[in-house]
C-alpha cells in the first residue's frame, strides 16, 4: 500500500525523494509505504490552495454550511471505515477509534453553524450620518500539523472550522497513520468542496519547516509534544504567522479522603490506560491525599489485572500495542527508571498477557507507588500505559505540587464535598479541570486547550476560539451622503 498526498482535489502522481514505513503496530509488519514531501511538493500543496482561496472565500456562507452538512453526513455513514483505518496504523481498539469519530463529529456540527458564528456588529449614526461596522474575513492558507494518536479527531478538530470561515487548508499528519487524512481528503471531495481548498502532504521534518516558511501560509495550527510545540510556535511566528500550538501534559487526578474510591479507581483505570496512554488529556499522575493511597492503589490494581490487551481488531480487547517499536521501547525505559529511582513497581506491564502476535509493539498496563516528583517518571510526559501514584498529606499539599508542575493542560479531582471541588477548580493552575470527571475534554462548542508549557500562542482548539482564530476582523465607517448635500469642509470631523 503506497500513502501520497492529495493536492488539488486528487492523488499526487509524482515521484517521491524519500518514503516511510508504515506498520500494523499489533504485528510488528511493514503494512505501506508513505510519500514524504519534498520542500518543492509543499510549495505545490500551498500554490492549489492560494489558488483555490481567491473563489472559496466568495462562496456564500449557506453554500459553506451546506457542504459542511454534506461532509457531516459521509463522515457519519462512513464511521466504521474510518475506525478500521486508524486501528490499522495507530493500534487503537476499534471501541476507542470509535469514539475519537465520535469527538471530530461533534467539531464538525459546530462548523455547520458557521453563520451565526461569522456575524460582526453595526453601529448605525455613529457620527451624523456615520455607520460603522465590523465584519470578520478569512485569513487565507493555513496549515495544520497534527499528531498520530489522534489522526482523525486533531484534523476533525481544525479543518471544519477553517474551511467553514472561508481558508483553503494544507494538512501536515503524521508519517505514523497518514491515511485517515486521505480518507477525510476523499469524503470532503465526494461531499463537493472545490479543488485545493483542502490539501494533504505527508512527511517529516522538511515538510514541517516549508509550512512554517512559506509566505503564503498565514496560520498554523499543531498539537503534539512541548519541546515540538514550542519550535512550532518560535518559528512560524518568526515567519510572521498566527500560530497556536498545543503541546505535551502531565494530567494529575487527585483522590480526596471523602471520595468514592470504587468510582476513582475505575476512572483512574480507564483515564490512564485508554489508548494505551497515547493522548495528552490522560492521566498519568494520581495523587493520593492521606489516608486514601493503600486502598485506591488496591483497587486500582484489582482493575489493572483484569484489561483485555490484545489486537484492537479481536473482539473484546480494551487495549491495543503502542504505535512503534521504538516508541514502546522508550517507555519501557521508563520502568528500569522508576525503580531504580526507587519508586515500587506494584504492576509491570511487560508481563501482562496480549492477545496478539507477539511482534507487535506491546506493553501492558503499568501501576508505579510512591512517586516522589523529582524522578522521571513524574517529570517526563511518557505517554504511554504507564500510571504513577503520589501520595500527599493534604488538600493543600496536592494543589501545590500540581501548580508546581510546568504542564498545565488537563487535571480532575474527585471527591463528594462541592466546597473542596469550587476551590480546587478556582486555585488550580491548569486549562481544563474536570470534577469527578477523569478526561475533561470540552464538548465542541467549548474550546480545548491548556496553560503553561501545554499551550503556545493565546488561541485554544475549535469552539469560539477556534472560530477566532481563523478570521481577522475588519472595522468599515462608511457614510452615504443626501443627494442635497454640498459644499466643501475643511474642518476636523465632529463626533455630533
Amino acid at each position: 500500500m503506497r500513502t501520497t498526498h492529495w493536492i488539488g482535489g486528487k492523488p499526487w502522481h509524482g515521484v517521491a525523494e524519500r518514503s516511510g514505513h508504515i506498520y500494523d503496530p499489533a504485528t510488528g509488519q511493514v503494512v505501506g509505504q508513505v510519500d514524504f514531501a519534498a520542500a518543492a511538493v509543499v510549495d505545490e500543496a500551498v500554490a492549489a490552495a492560494c489558488e483555490a482561496f481567491t473563489r472559496w472565500r466568495a462562496v456564500s456562507l449557506a453554500q459553506r454550511t451546506s457542504l459542511m452538512f454534506a461532509f457531516r453526513e459521509l463522515l457519519n455513514a462512513r464511521r466504521a471505515d474510518l475506525a478500521e483505518i486508524i486501528t490499522a496504523e495507530h493500534g487503537k481498539v476499534l471501541s476507542d477509534a470509535a469514539g475519537e469519530i465520535q469527538r471530530g463529529l461533534e467539531a464538525v456540527e459546530f462548523a455547520c453553524g458557521i453563520p451565526s458564528l461569522l456575524k460582526g456588529g453595526y453601529s448605525e449614526n455613529a457620527s451624523t450620518q456615520v455607520d460603522v461596522y465590523s465584519i470578520r474575513q478569512p485569513l487565507g492558507v493555513v496549515g495544520v500539523i497534527s499528531p498520530f494518536n489522534f489522526p482523525a479527531m486533531v484534523p476533525l478538530w481544525f479543518v471544519p472550522n477553517a474551511i467553514a470561515c472561508g481558508n483553503t487548508v494544507v494538512l501536515k499528519p503524521s508519517e505514523k497513520d497518514p491515511s485517515a487524512a486521505n480518507f477525510l481528503a476523499e469524503l470532503f471531495a465526494e461531499a463537493g468542496l472545490p479543488d485545493g481548498v483542502f490539501n494533504v502532504v505527508h512527511g517529516d521534518k522538511e515538510a514541517v519547516d516549508r509550512i512554517l516558511a512559506h509566505p503564503t501560509v498565514k496560520a498554523v495550527s499543531f498539537v503534539g509534544s512541548t519541546p515540538i510545540a514550542r519550535y512550532v510556535y518560535e518559528t512560524g511566528t518568526r515567519h510572521g504567522k498566527r500560530v497556536q500550538a498545543l503541546g505535551g501534559a502531565k494530567n494529575h487526578m487527585v483522590v480526596l479522603p471523602d471520595a468514592d474510591l470504587d468510582l476513582a479507581a475505575d476512572a483512574a483505570v480507564s483515564a490512564g490506560f485508554g489508548s494505551a496512554g497515547e493522548r495528552c488529556m490522560a492521566i498519568s499522575v494520581v495523587v493520593a491525599v492521606d489516608p486514601v493511597g493503600d486502598e485506591l492503589v488496591g483497587k486500582i490494581r484489582e482493575r489493572m489485572a483484569a484489561l483485555h490487551v490484545g489486537d484492537g481488531r479481536r473482539p473484546g480487547c480494551e487495549m491495543g500495542p503502542l504505535v512503534t517499536g521504538a516508541h514502546r521501547d522508550r517507555v519501557v525505559s521508563y520502568l528500569d527508571a522508576g525503580q531504580s529511582a526507587g519508586a515500587r513497581l506494584v504492576v509491570d506491564g511487560r508481563n501482562h498477557p496480549i492477545d496478539g502476535e507477539q511482534a507487535g509493539f506491546w506493553l501492558g498496563p503499568t501501576l508505579f507507588d510512591h512517586v516522589d516528583t523529582d524522578m522521571s517518571i513524574y517529570t517526563d510526559e511518557i505517554f504511554g500505559p504507564v500510571l504513577s501514584v503520589l501520595r500527599l498529606p493534604s488538600y493543600d499539599a496536592a494543589v501545590e505540587v500540581v501548580n508546581a508542575n510546568p504542564y498545565g493542560n488537563g487535571t480532575a479531582i474527585f471527591t463528594n464535598d462541592g466546597g473542596a471541588a469550587r476551590r480546587y477548580q478556582n486555585e488550580i493552575e491548569v486549562g481544563m479541570v474536570g470534577v469527578n470527571v477523569p478526561i475533561p475534554v470540552p464538548v465542541s462548542y467549548y474550546s480545548f486547550g491548556g496553560w503553561k508549557d501545554s499551550l503556545f500562542g493565546d488561541a485554544h482548539a475549535y469552539g469560539p476560539e477556534g472560530v477566532n482564530f481563523f478570521v481577522r476582523s475588519k472595522v468599515v465607517t462608511s457614510r452615504w451622503l443626501d443627494p442635497s448635500h454640498a459644499g466643501v469642509n475643511l474642518g476636523f470631523p465632529r463626533n455630533s
